[in-house]
């Protein structure tokens, strides 16, 4: 084996690595969050000290970003595409996400939100003007069937009314994560990623925090301290540390295989909610999970 392949095969391992860990990383969010609810801490108060405790790490790597030599200097355009982007993917997709965790079991927001490749294929479609294959299309209704099962499954164990608006309000925030990243693929190579993904989640909790001052204007420093120690956690393991294994992974293996080997994402949600919060392991998750998966994968082989 030559030294390059040898190099690329090491590159790739760690590139898997990466998103792997950053997959499982993320999928603590749903339990945190579920955790903070438990104890009383509305939706709005728990995203917004989740971004408050992010935002100094994001802060001081925009400021390296900008100390390197080698990257070019942005636009006025450039600076509206990153702040809209940041304002959709971890602004509006986040808020929705807190919101429908209220109503759905972790589990089944983690196999909502893994549809995200098939609403980019979608917008790839409408704005692109790129007709749907029939492999796309038999991807795409396996996939939403897939929530149609879960979602069957969830109505079973809770409130089916509360449960309905819970998938709608977590599907809308993968909506919302989708237009990010069909979005971000257009500025990702010129900006490079984590100077964009830095920026952006600046943005994204200026955003945040902004809409709380407006909109609820209490004191955040009135609860328990095991409600801060969540908040930590959150911001370091499911936001900071996930969001930037994932950048490097897109630049190690791409954005195709990341995506690929982040179906751990939803099994692992279901595990540690499991563990966590006592949430049952239905069949009708595990059906839906095996739908949406192998949905997700038939997208990918494009």
């Amino acid at each position: 084996m030559s030294a390059t392949s040898t190099t690329e095969s090491k590159q790739r391992l760690k590139g898997i690595g990466l998103v792997f860990l950053g997959s499982i990383f993320f999928s603590t969010k749903a339990i945190i969050v579920k955790l903070m609810y438990r104890q009383g801490v509305d939706p709005l108060s728990a995203l917004t000290l989740r971004m408050l405790f992010a935002l100094p790490f994001f802060l001081l790597i925009a400021f390296w970003s900008f100390r390197q030599k080698d990257r070019p200097q942005l636009s006025r355009q450039d600076w509206w595409q990153v702040i809209g982007l940041g304002v959709l993917g971890y602004y509006l997709a986040s808020l929705f996400d807190f919101l429908g965790l209220q109503y759905i079991s972790a589990g089944l927001e983690r196999l909502i939100l893994f549809v995200y490749p098939t609403i980019v294929v979608l917008l790839v479609a409408f704005f692109e003007k790129k007709p749907i294959s029939r492999a796309q299309l038999f991807a795409l209704v396996l996939t939403y069937l897939g929530i149609v099962v879960a979602f069957l499954g969830e109505v079973k164990l809770g409130d089916g009314q509360h449960t309905f608006w819970g998938v709608v309000l977590v599907f809308l925030c993968g909506f919302c994560f989708a237009g990010f990243i069909y979005g971000s693929g257009k500025i990702i190579p010129r900006l490079g990623t984590i100077r964009f993904t830095a920026l952006a989640m600046c943005f994204s909790c200026l955003a945040i925090l902004t809409h709380y001052l407006i909109f609820h204007p209490v004191s955040l420093w009135g609860y328990d301290a095991s409600i801060y120690q969540y908040a930590l956690l959150m911001a370091l393991i499911a936001t900071v540390i996930p969001v930037f294994c994932f950048s490097e992974s897109i630049r190690l293996i791409g954005s195709g295989d990341m995506a690929i080997v982040a179906s751990v994402g939803p099994i692992s949600t279901l595990v540690l909610a499991f563990l966590f919060l006592g949430d049952p392991i239905s069949g009708w998750q595990i059906l839906g999970l095996g739908c949406i998966l192998l949905g997700v994968w038939r997208i990918k082989k494009q």
